[in-house]
């Protein structure tokens, strides 16, 4: 209880004095500092200095407003909270009632007009006789896949990230960077260097054991075990990058105290070292599963071969051709560190991890990259059947080969390389100068509303698979709403850039909030207290410091854009296609080879643009 201090007042017109009481000082839930409240044992408020607070008028309702919007920080975060709320939570709500609303394509089996209101998306998809074949099946397998994707990632993820940053294993530069070099590859091209080593004559053409009179059945080609086996080895990237900043930020000292105390490895690991880093690991966790479900190329290139459908492809088959609505219903400080001595395992781990990168990397790259360069896929590395046609083929070889000429020769590969660069580079620029002003918002707002209602609407695309994402979009922009006022974007370069900005709001968000925490805010205190407005402030202090730390969060935008295909694939038009969108055309098609020349074309691609941006203090590894 803290004490009350009480006075007395003796007003001049010899009226009993009143007796006030002071109410200890309590943070205020405005932006501004709290200022200590006085009220009468009558129930009056009174203001500091003891005198009756006016009434709350009209024009003084005003001059509160206004004292509100006259401060920046205000405003910044009244213009974020508003551009947020209608970027995010407006599509959301009109996919919703898209859903409750009659399109046109339904006429023909639901009588009534178009516009109204209707049960039919979710009779049809929750109690009809196709509820199995278009629901219940793919979310079975999108579970399947999205549990044992987790069950091997996140732990070699994890135990990656351990031997990299917590023990004295040799050449950690090298090993580091080839580790982290799956993220950079998309998910979709592992697929396509998974056909490349298995593919049997189901889908048409052999593979790399095929060729060699190898006999690989159908479950090992296509179906569940290869979709887990391909997304696992991208996606223990995100564990790998998360925990590796936990334990960076972790002071060894705490272990080193365990050991003094006669506890064994084991025993450090598990009482000291894994609940620190349990936080990231289930972060990771949460984003594997959520991306693993949600994963549109891997699942379109190994499953729907053999009719293994999942959420999101049987949504893009309700895109394509369903009811028009179905679709949318589905979707501490660190310190010193200290290295572990491995002693006699360094040698075995070592061992291990030079096995792993050179069969989950070097051998299906390899087959991929040559595989461009054959004729006939599955007949071998011989001069006969050896040919660069596609990468350089003219017209008149059509015949023989195929019915494309070379991609560099291809008009459709220079637009859709453009595209791509057009898309990254505006793209990652708006996503990572957004991210650092929401993290911004986050980091000096943590505890207040402003923060966590910030944190919580940029959270909400996390969410949301890339594929339902994008159908939101589709949906809000694929007509004119409010008079105009929302304008059509459908088919427009112009869509397809927003819809990979605000997708990646949550990445931006989380690398901002980890930039700015990383300021303190001791410094802008002192600038206040010298003078400086708060712009002065952001362009002296903020931009400077956080320089390395929005390269390194436009870099990981950048990289997933420039790889995405989920996203952006519904949304495709012969004038905006990427290269992404490109290759998985050529691989729907039946041309492996062009498809995986223009894989490598994106994998070099991203490799180079990363390799600049390091250069320039970007680092993966503490931007998540």
């Amino acid at each position: 209880m803290v004490a009350r201090k009480c006075k007395r007042l003796r007003p001049e017109d010899g009226t009993p004095p009143v007796r006030l009481r002071t109410e200890p000082r309590k943070e205020s839930k405005l932006l501004s500092p709290a200022i200590p409240r006085q009220t009468s044992e009558r129930g009056v408020i009174v203001s500091k200095n003891g005198l009756p607070r006016k009434p709350l008028t009209k024009r003084r309702l005003k001059n509160l407003i206004l004292n509100v919007l006259k401060n920046p920080f205000n405003m910044v975060v009244l213009v974020s909270l508003i551009i947020l709320f209608c970027l995010i939570i407006i599509p959301l709500l009109t996919m919703i009632s898209s859903t409750f609303t009659l399109a046109q394509g339904e006429l023909r089996r639901v009588q009534g007009h178009v516009g109204d209101f209707t049960l039919y998306y979710w009779k049809y998809i929750l109690a009809s006789t196709m509820s199995s074949a278009v629901l219940w099946q793919p979310l079975k397998n999108s579970f399947i896949c999205g549990f044992f994707t987790v069950l091997v990632s996140v732990p070699l993820g994890s135990v990656l990230a351990w031997l990299m940053i917590r023990t004295d294993i040799p050449g950690k530069k090298v090993l580091g960077l080839l580790v982290t070099v799956p993220y950079m590859i998309p998910s979709w091209t592992k697929a396509l260097a998974w056909l490349a080593m298995f593919r049997n004559s189901t889908s048409g053409a052999n593979g790399f054991l095929a060729g060699l009179g190898i006999s690989v059945p159908d479950w090992l080609a296509y179906g569940p075990i290869a979709i887990v086996l391909c997304m696992s080895m991208h996606y223990y990237a995100f564990s790998y990058i998360m925990v590796s900043g936990a334990l960076r930020s972790i002071n060894s000292e705490l272990e080193e105290m365990g050991e003094i105390q006669g506890a064994s490895k084991a025993q450090i690991l598990r009482h000291i070292t894994l609940p620190l880093i349990l936080p990231s690991v289930l972060s990771a966790t949460v984003m594997t599963i959520s991306k693993s479900i949600g994963t549109y190329g891997v699942p379109a290139n190994l499953g729907n071969r053999i009719g293994y459908y999942t959420l999101a492809t049987k949504m893009r088959n309700f895109i394509d051709q369903g009811p028009q609505s179905v679709g949318a219903t589905v979707s501490g400080k660190g310190g010193r560190a200290t290295l572990m001595p491995l002693g006699k395992a360094k040698k075995p781990l070592m061992a291990f991890l030079m096995v792993f990168l050179f069969l989950a990397m070097v051998v299906p790259f390899f087959v991929l990259i040559m595989e461009t360069f054959q004729i006939t896929t599955g007949a071998g590395y011989g001069l006969d059947n050896l040919t660069l046609y596609n990468w350089i083929g003219k017209s008149g070889q059509i015949a023989k080969y195929t019915n494309y000429e070379g991609i560099f020769r291809d008009p459709k590969f220079f637009s859709a390389f453009w595209n791509t660069i057009r898309l990254t580079l505006i793209g990652s620029i708006i996503t990572a100068i957004c991210g650092q002003f929401l993290g911004y918002i986050s980091s000096r707002g943590r505890g207040k509303w402003y923060g966590d209602l910030t944190e919580q609407m940029v959270f909400v695309p996390y969410l949301m698979s890339g594929i339902a994402f994008s159908t939101m979009y589709f949906s809000m922009f694929s007509r004119p709403h409010l008079g105009g006022l929302i304008p059509s974007l459908y088919g427009t370069f112009t869509l397809i850039v927003l819809t990979s900005v605000v997708k990646h709001f949550p990445f931006a968000s989380k690398s901002g909030t980890a930039n700015m925490l990383s300021i303190s805010t001791e410094l802008e205190e002192a600038a206040d207290i010298a003078g400086a407005s708060f712009w002065k402030r952001m362009s002296s202090i903020i931009v400077p410091l956080a320089k390395n730390g929005f390269i390194s969060g436009f870099m990981l935008t950048f990289i997933s854009i420039a790889k995405e295909l989920d996203l952006i694939i519904i949304m495709m038009t012969p004038s905006t296609q990427t290269m992404s969108y490109l290759a998985f055309t050529y691989s729907q098609e039946g041309y492996n080879q062009m498809s995986d020349a223009v894989s490598v074309c994106v994998l070099v691609f991203i490799l180079v643009c990363y390799t600049v941006a390091n250069r320039f203090g970007a680092d993966l590894n503490k931007s998540m």
